[in-house]
Parts: structure tokens; C-alpha cells; sequence
């Protein structure tokens, strides 16, 4: 089988930054004529955050979600140097190089679970990927959905497989079971055994081993415990495979939490509660 290895762009103009999210990813424009967000190294979830961007998206654009393509992003500093705000200038200055562009959605909206409705199958589809992934960052607090021509695109993944943050306990962490009583699409009622008869056979080495040769060589260089990328990727690959084979048996859909600093404000706890018992 033939892959579509990610295209290289250079960026050639700094627009502005986004003020979302702690890694101030920021909008440029390419020497293909496209607007991107770029996703930088030099940000402080660092480079393990654009390994995620692109096995988890790259992975759920090949189970047919949809998720903004992701190109390989030159960037050369001096492109920001009118930027006035010296946080942004210190992150372009730390980034020189390669780093990660998606493909910017002009006039998509932020999902919001109260305006657009989610067929079960479409719901169980996200909740199963997201499992597979093990994505904690897809809950009401913060959807990471945007609606787009109407029709939900997947986006931020770089905080999924939490497990590749430490690898010697990556195999114990990975088989642990998936809590989606918080996921943004809970309450549309997932029907996670059908994503389950759908995507489960789709998650092969095959498939895994392609997405990984995405991953650029510099963004897995110097991981304890690794003596090539090549080791690397097939670690990734491994761990998602394995994780494949016994995820839909362990998702757990439950009530939202209900204590904490997380606490869904009462308006909005409300309106959910109501949905749910419909």
C-alpha cells in the first residue's frame, strides 16, 4: 500500500498568534498560497506534542474523520520580527526549523453542545477514537471541535497518548480503561459498540507503521531507551495496536463530575441533564 507522506511547506508570513491553549500556536501563511496554524517545537509541551498532532490525527483522517490536514512547516524566524509581543517572539526564536502546520478552517465555529446536534453513530465514532488515543482533552471544559461548513472536524490531539511521556511504563499505561463520563459528546447518547465493529479491524501494523513514518526523524531523536527513530515509531505503533485490540471493551460512560474546580457551571449541567434523559 502506497502512503501519502505529509508535504513539506514554508511559511513566508507571520499573521497573528492565538491566544488559546498554553503552546500559543499562531496563524501564518505558506509558500503554497495556504493559511495554516502552525504548532510550534519550541513551545512547552514540546516536541512529544506534535508526535501526537500527527499519529493521532493522521490516524483518525485514515478511520474517515475529519481532521484539518497536517503539513510538515518550515518556519525561519525572522518571518515574526513585527510581532510586538516578546512571548511570541521568544517562541518563533526557539522554533526555527521544522515544526507542525494544520489547515486553517476560516469561519468554523467552536463546537457547542447545546447549538449542534450529534447523531449517536457520529458520537460513538469520536468517543471510540478518542479512547483509542486515550484523548482526556475532548471534555465539555474544552470540546476541541469545530464545526465547519456544517460538519464536526477533530482538532488538538497533542495531549493524547499520555503514555509516550514515559515509555518504561508506557505498556501499563496504555491498557488502562477509558472514562468518557466527561467527553463533550457523552450525552448524544455514543454508539461505541458500532464504531467499535467499524474501526477496530481497521487498526493494523500496516496502518499504524505508515502513519508513524510521518513523524519526522527530528522530533524522535534522543529518547532514553530508543537507539534509532525507526525504534521509536515501532514503540508508537506497538502501543496503539495492542491498545486496539481491548479498548472497546473498557469505555466507561458515567455521570459527569460533579465536584472540583471542574464543576459544569449550573446553566449549562442543566441543559445536559435534560438531553440525557431524553
Amino acid at each position: 500500500m502506497a502512503w501519502k507522506v505529509l508535504a513539506e511547506v514554508t511559511a513566508t508570513r507571520y499573521v497573528t498568534p492565538l491566544r488559546e491553549g498554553g503552546s500559543l500556536p499562531g496563524i501564518v501563511e505558506g509558500d503554497d498560497l495556504g493559511t495554516y496554524i502552525i504548532k510550534f517545537t519550541g513551545a512547552g509541551q514540546g516536541r512529544k506534542a506534535l508526535v501526537a498532532e500527527v499519529m493521532c490525527g493522521e490516524l483518525g483522517r485514515r478511520l474517515g474523520l475529519r481532521v484539518p490536514e497536517l503539513v510538515r512547516m518550515q518556519l525561519d524566524p525572522v518571518i515574526g520580527l513585527s510581532e510586538p509581543d516578546q512571548e511570541v517572539q521568544e517562541l518563533l526564536k526557539a522554533s526555527g526549523g521544522l515544526n507542525l502546520g494544520m489547515d486553517y478552517l476560516p469561519g468554523s465555529l467552536g463546537f457547542d453542545p447545546l447549538a449542534f446536534d450529534v447523531s449517536p453513530r457520529q458520537a460513538g465514532r469520536v468517543v471510540w477514537f478518542d479512547a483509542l488515543i486515550n484523548n482526556v482533552d475532548r471534555s465539555w471544559r474544552n470540546p476541541n471541535l469545530l464545526v465547519w461548513h456544517g460538519e464536526l472536524w477533530l482538532i488538538d490531539h497533542g495531549a493524547a497518548m499520555i503514555w509516550h511521556h514515559n515509555w518504561p511504563t508506557a505498556e501499563k499505561a496504555s491498557a488502562r480503561p477509558y472514562n468518557a463520563s466527561d467527553h463533550v459528546l457523552a450525552t448524544f447518547g455514543p454508539d461505541v459498540a458500532s464504531a467499535a465493529e467499524e474501526f477496530a479491524p481497521q487498526i493494523t501494523e500496516e496502518l499504524l507503521t505508515g502513519i508513524a513514518a510521518d513523524v519526522p526523524d527530528e522530533w524522535l531523536v534522543d529518547e532514553p531507551g530508543f537507539d534509532s527513530p525507526d525504534a521509536l515509531r515501532q514503540a508508537y505503533v506497538q502501543t496503539l495496536l495492542a491498545r486496539s485490540r481491548t479498548i472497546s471493551e473498557h469505555i466507561t460512560i458515567g455521570a459527569p463530575s460533579q465536584d472540583g474546580p471542574s464543576k459544569a457551571p449550573e446553566w449549562l449541567a442543566g441543559k445536559l441533564a435534560r438531553r440525557a434523559v431524553k
